[in-house]
């Protein structure tokens, strides 16, 4: 197994999530595109499931198709202007595979609805492989506390006021991978979490665990791979 960590951002830094219907689509084609089958019905089965978004039941579901998976997508989270991904790649060429299709099929998704025309993300997204073991046990912490940007940007310095508050506000964040892995249903069909939980702990201690690494983590540690 090799992996990477994977982050594309809006051209010119510009959201490219304007509502939860965007952040949700992109979710599904994580999903949708994860396959080494073309997904012609993509819009289709889009709308199926965004039912799921207005009851508050998160789960996509394709149960009656069999995938042919083109990566393992181990940890994922989604900001306003950019994504994070952690993967590794089932078959030959794997992950530029599934990128494309994610981008491309996110762009034209964003542009039909926006009625906009033109390049949605800065280029090809950026990828690092995942090589060192403290790495490893660092990045998937660093991907779900990424949201925090959103309410203490100093979190990164361990300039926190309150880190309960913090996890508390991630346990309510949706559009990450990080309620799947303390055992909150949320997306659970997106994620393979069966190698991360064995290094970084199982449902039960994953909470605790990633609000002692916000307290005494070291970012240098893991900077050169972050990708930001």
């Amino acid at each position: 197994m090799e992996l990477f960590h994977v982050l594309n951002r809006g051209v010119d830094k510009r959201k490219i999530f304007l509502d939860d219907k965007d952040y949700f689509r992109f979710v599904h084609d994580l999903f949708e595109f994860n396959d080494k089958k073309p997904s012609s019905n993509t819009f289709r089965s889009f709308y199926h499931n965004i039912k799921n978004v207005q009851n508050n039941t998160w789960d996509i579901e394709r149960p009656t198709v069999r995938r042919e998976l083109l990566v393992d997508i181990h940890a994922f989270s989604l900001m306003p202007n950019h994504y994070h991904l952690l993967l590794d790649a089932k078959v030959e060429n794997g992950i530029p595979l599934f990128m494309k299709k994610v981008n491309m099929g996110y762009a034209k998704y964003f542009n039909q609805k926006y009625k906009r025309t033109g390049t949605l993300f800065e280029g090809r997204y950026k990828s690092v492989a995942v090589t060192q073991e403290a790495h490893l046990i660092h990045l998937p912490y660093y991907i779900h506390l990424n949201p925090l940007d959103l309410v203490t940007p100093t979190w990164r310095e361990r300039k926190l006021d309150n880190s309960g508050k913090a996890i508390e506000f991630l346990e309510n964040y949706r559009w990450s991978s990080y309620l799947d892995y303390v055992g909150k249903k949320n997306f659970p069909s997106v994620t393979n979490r069966s190698f991360l939980s064995e290094i970084t702990g199982k449902v039960d201690n994953y909470k605790s665990e990633t609000q002692k690494w916000l307290k005494g983590m070291d970012y240098s540690i893991i900077k050169e791979i972050t990708l930001e």
